[in-house]
Parts: C-alpha cells; structure tokens; sequence
C-alpha cells in the first residue's frame, strides 16, 4: 500500500503543477534583465488585442512637428478657418500662435515640437501665424524643417484688410493717427507708403516671390477670406482635400451670425454648443474717406493682377 501511494505522489508532481482553474489564463511569465522586458514583446491578453503602443507610454499619442502650417495672412481670416478645421477629428492644432519661424527660432525644433498637441496615428498637426507670409527668412527655415510642409494662405482684399488691421491697432492705441494720414507719404502726390506694414501685408505678389523661391506652387493653398464668410463650407471643402482629408465640415456645421457678420459654428471642437469668434472679431471699421480708399484700389491693381496670374484664381478684388 505504501509503495502504491509513493507511486501515486510522484506520478502527480509533474502533471498536476499545470493544472489551473477551468478557464482561466495562465500565470504571466515574469521577465528577467536582458530577456526583453518591452511592451512590444508581451503578449497580448486572450480577450482581444493590445492597445496601441503610444498608449503605454503617454495615452494620448505623440507630439510631432506640423505636417501643415497657416502662414498668413494677417486679418485674412485665419483664426476663423483655424477654428473651423479643428472641428475635423483628424485635425489636432495649437490655439495660440507660436510665432515658431519668425520670432522664436532660436530655441529650436525640440522647443517647437513640444508646443504641439499629441496626435494619434493618421490625425494631422497643425499651427497658424500670420505673420510668417511677410517673414523673409519664413520660407526656408520651414523648407529646413520638412520639404514637404502644406502650406495655407487665407488672403482678403487688400484695402479692406488694410482698413481692419488699422481697426485692430486702432482698438489698442486710441491716439494713433487717422489711417489717411498713415496711408501717405505725401498725400498732395497721392505717393503711398508701403513702408506702414498695414498697406505692405497686402502687396500678397512680392511676398509670395519669396515662398516660391522654396515651394512649388501646387504645395501652398490660397483661401479666399471673402468666400470663407460666404461659403464657409465650400472654401472648407478646399481645404480638407488639400489635406488629404475626408470631407466630414460641410454646411450642417455653419449658422450665419447677422450680428457679427459671418458664420459660427454650430457645435464647436469639444462642445455641444454653437460657438463665434470673439468680440475681437468683426468689429466695425472706421469711415474712411473714399478718395483714399480709391487710391489705395489703384494702388493696390497691378499687384493683385499679379498674384491672380501666379495662383491662377481670381479673387474678383477692385
């Protein structure tokens, strides 16, 4: 009997080690040092498969310098189409303008990089500063950092948005000169100053001579800042198949503001609220005498020409 018992314990050693619960996984193996303890080497649970690798380490992706970047013009419209194309889930862009190639390029492409939000695989990072189209050394710092950078210019009539950007410095400095005054060098010889950066923004030809130095042409989108208010949808549609985006913004996102004077959002990025740029936006623009105002479409014709003939679109400016 004893021997048969002595039989019975040592035949069960080995065997009855693996038994587990009827089900249920078997014990994770513990990795040793120099076994190769990475996450990409575990084995993925039995109920379904891993998460991404990204979520291991931070949840919510990676920080990655833009792929495309917003780079003018100045009360063109830019912070509205930013806002717009951040609707999109396959848009991630940095809300303040990080003035990256224009003012901060001394502390570097990791500094810069940081600024960005995390972007999961597929999704798009961008910025916008308006700043960077009249930036001369702009385009080839950009060009440094990828070849192949989308670039999108929103561009406006030229008087107007001259006449918007004297509003806006107008807002802050209440005892600035009246635009006629600023618009002239002589205003008897009617000689304008381009040297006043309201009247020069607008001169979009000289400044594009410059972008095209190390972009082709096909690489830089222009959106028109008058249709963007009138057909928001449809200048966003532009937009997303530049980006090699779905067309997911369409008019179901858009209600026209009469207040304002052009579209919100009717449910903006991370809301279910309808959502209008601020009062900052829209505000209303100082008369101004039209003698000048004619002066300043003269002025302004042959450059617009130009730059209808070197974009091949017609913005219908007069």
């Amino acid at each position: 009997m004893f021997f048969l018992w002595l039989y019975m314990f040592y035949s069960c050693a080995g065997s009855c080690a693996g038994l587990t619960t009827r089900g249920s996984p078997p014990p994770p193996r513990i990795l040793l040092p120099g076994e190769g303890s990475s996450v990409e080497q575990q084995q993925a649970p039995p109920d379904g498969p891993s998460p991404p690798i990204s979520s291991f380490f931070n949840g919510s992706g990676t920080k990655r310098l833009p792929q495309a970047i917003i780079i003018g013009v100045k009360k063109g419209g830019t912070r509205a189409l930013l806002e717009f194309l951040r609707v999109h889930p396959d848009v991630r862009a940095v809300g303040a303008e990080p003035h990256f190639f224009d003012r901060n390029y001394e502390r570097g492409l990791a500094w810069y990089r940081d600024l960005m939000p995390r972007t999961l695989e597929g999704q798009i990072t961008m910025e916008k500063t308006p700043s960077y189209f009249v930036t001369k050394e702009a385009p080839a710092r950009i060009s440094s950092m990828s070849k192949g950078t989308k670039l999108i210019v929103v561009v406006r009539d030229p008087v107007t948005r001259a006449i918007s950007d004297y509003t806006q410095t107008l807002s802050k400095k209440p005892d600035i000169p009246t635009f006629e005054s600023l618009t002239f060098k002589n205003r008897t010889t009617g000689l304008i100053d381009t040297s006043w950066s309201a009247i020069q923004i607008g001169i979009y030809a000289k400044h594009l001579e410059n972008w095209l130095l190390y972009f082709p042409i096909g690489q830089i989108l222009f959106v028109s800042g008058e249709r963007l208010i009138s057909d928001p949808a449809g200048e966003l549609g532009r937009v997303q198949d530049f980006l090699g985006l779905k067309r997911i913004i369409t008019d179901k996102h858009f209600y026209f503001n009469k207040t304002k004077g052009f579209p919100c959002l009717k449910k903006a990025e991370g809301s279910s609220k309808p959502h209008c740029l601020g009062k900052t936006k829209g505000r209303t623009h100082p008369d101004i005498d039209q003698e000048v105002v004619q002066r300043l479409r003269d002025f302004y014709r042959p450059f617009n020409m130009k730059f209808y003939q070197m974009t091949g679109q017609d913005f219908g400016w007069d």
